[in-house]
């Protein structure tokens, strides 16, 4: 995301053809599910090792693109190992915690990933504008998969589960089928708006707002700073009173707020910014962890990655509609524009059950 503004001028790419970029890297997710699905089958620790080492080979290649097309088939394949690894680590986090410590955790790794992102965020005005380093950065993965491949013990609730059959096929079955059509629906109305919100944020502040980069990463860095508190706080109170009404109410307010960052006024875009950082922020535990619970440890981790499928398709829609409005609009006022799919998809969260202080189901 931040470097996006270098790659469009050094590929000399207009804003549908980044926007094309975008919707062929969401469609990346797809190939996480049959990988998912294997870590269902055949445990987490196998596959969130494979899937590391994936995505840092892909960062590799992403360092010697010569150019876009070469860039996006590495970002496709880098999307589908890093859905891989999402789904893997929380699924694993999920079973090995207690209950009352689920959302906690799951903050816990946020905080993690966050960092990686903080660090990004730290180095690219130094970088800037040679992109292609942060993607070299990332091939440290390369000597952790294989630590991760000889350390980390097996999940025990995957163990006592003994999969039978293909996880998609049990997760459209009573009684699961209902829960994962609305949490499906959900990630895909949610995407529609997210997805370009935060893939096309940087351009919008370059481009919109003639923000340098070095601006735009300190943006980047207050936001994330502020919204450290969010992970741990948010993890919390979903352990003591719920998932269901917390998911669905930060769900709502960070898609008002990330609307009101693109009205096109800098205050309005910095204020947005950070705000609309610490309410996504608090919703990733309560939601990863809610997930996690409402669906069986014989498909866990298919759940996770195929809701993340839903989610990239409603991206590649969102990023496919912000195209096609923004000579109308603008790009602030297109992006803006698809906010409603925010709010429709806090509002489908409440149909889902609360599943605070319930046994994880087999």
């Amino acid at each position: 995301m931040l470097g996006l503004p270098a790659i469009a001028r050094d590929f000399n790419a207009s804003v549908p053809q980044l926007a094309d970029l975008g919707s062929g890297l969401q469609l990346g997710a797809l190939l996480g599910l049959p990988l998912a699905m294997l870590a269902d089958r055949l445990g987490r620790r196998r596959l969130l090792a494979a899937s590391v080492l994936g995505f840092s080979l892909a960062n590799a290649a992403s360092a010697a693109a010569p150019g876009l097309a070469w860039l996006a088939a590495a970002r496709v394949a880098a999307v589908g190992f890093e859905t891989v690894a999402g789904a893997v680590a929380t699924a694993l986090v999920v079973e090995e915690v207690p209950g009352d410590r689920r959302g906690l955790a799951v903050a816990a790794i946020t905080i993690a990933a966050g960092a990686g992102t903080g660090l990004t965020t730290v180095l690219y005005p130094v970088l800037a504008p040679h992109w292609r380093w942060l993607y070299l950065l990332g091939c440290a993965g390369i000597p952790l998969a294989l630590a991760l491949a000889r350390f980390l013990p097996e999940s025990r609730a995957w163990s006592a589960a003994r999969p039978t059959g293909l996880p998609l096929r049990l997760l459209l079955q009573p009684p699961w089928r209902r829960r994962f059509a609305v949490a499906a629906a959900a990630a895909a109305l949610g995407a529609v708006f997210f997805e370009p919100a935060g893939l096309l944020s940087a351009l919008y502040a370059s481009r919109d707002l003639r923000l340098s980069p070095t601006l735009i990463s300190t943006s980047f860095i207050i936001s994330g700073l502020v919204s450290v508190p969010a992970f741990p706080l948010a993890g919390r109170l979903s352990d003591r009173f719920g998932r269901r009404r917390l998911a669905a109410g930060l769900g709502a307010v960070t898609a008002v707020l990330a609307a009101a960052a693109f009205s096109g006024s800098l205050p309005a875009y910095w204020l947005g910014l950070v705000l609309w950082s610490f309410f996504a922020s608090a919703s990733v535990p309560v939601v990863g962890a809610w997930y996690g619970e409402l669906f069986p440890t014989r498909a866990r981790a298919t759940s996770e990655s195929a809701a993340t499928v839903m989610a990239a398709l409603g991206g590649v829609a969102g990023l496919q509609l912000v195209a096609a409005a923004q000579p109308h609009l603008g790009l602030g006022r297109s992006i803006a524009a698809v906010g409603a799919a925010g709010l429709l998809a806090a509002g489908l969260l409440l149909l889902l059950p609360e599943t605070k202080g319930e046994p994880l189901p087999d």
